[in-house]
């Protein structure tokens, strides 16, 4: 593997979030004394990924999130699950999970519109958002006495492992099919 590769997976491991190609781009320029051509960035990306690709590692870069970084591969699915099992305390609510879906879907929007769709008071979910930081204030409404705006953030899509709000499931994904009495065809 090449010297530019070797560099790029060092930056790709050690950030604490999905790093972009042109932030990979911004730190070389600084560690060479020189532009670094995004294209070679790629080319390094994709020297990475065919490398993890091989059954000898457990994990491989993925895009994830608008950026890049290492993730486990689904083959090992069941110990990190036994892993995150143990660590559920730092997990979402049923309550903190209604309310992200909301403001994800229905986004920007504030906090009484969420309030409406649930019919509860949602401050201490929407609080605990933003302080995982899966959820920011995208502004204020026009509306009257100008409440804030809420957004889903970066960490939102790095959290659920997306790229795009357009990678959200749709709702014809959770259609299921209807209930049928007795035996079909008799």
């Amino acid at each position: 593997m090449d010297y530019l590769a070797n560099h790029i997976e060092a930056l790709i491991f050690c950030a604490p979030k999905p790093i972009t190609e042109k932030e990979l781009q911004s730190c070389l320029k600084e560690m060479f004394e020189a532009d670094v051509p995004l294209k070679d960035i790629t080319e390094g990306i994709g020297t990475l990924q065919e490398k993890y690709k091989s059954d000898d590692f457990s994990f491989e870069v993925v895009q994830s999130g608008g950026g890049f970084q290492f993730l486990t591969k689904p083959a090992y699915q069941a110990s990190i699950s036994i892993l995150l099992k143990q660590q559920s305390k730092k997990r979402l609510s049923n309550s903190s999970l209604e309310t992200l879906a909301i403001i994800a879907y229905k986004q920007p929007v504030t906090k009484s519109e969420v309030e409406q769709i649930r019919g509860v008071n949602c401050d201490y979910a929407v609080q605990k958002l933003l302080e995982k930081e899966l959820v920011e204030i995208k502004g204020k409404s026009e509306g009257v006495g100008r409440p804030l705006l809420y957004g889903t953030s970066p960490t939102f899509m790095d959290y659920f492992g997306i790229n795009s709000l357009k990678d959200l499931p749709t709702p014809k994904d959770f259609a299921q099919d209807e209930n049928t009495i007795g035996n079909q065809g008799e």
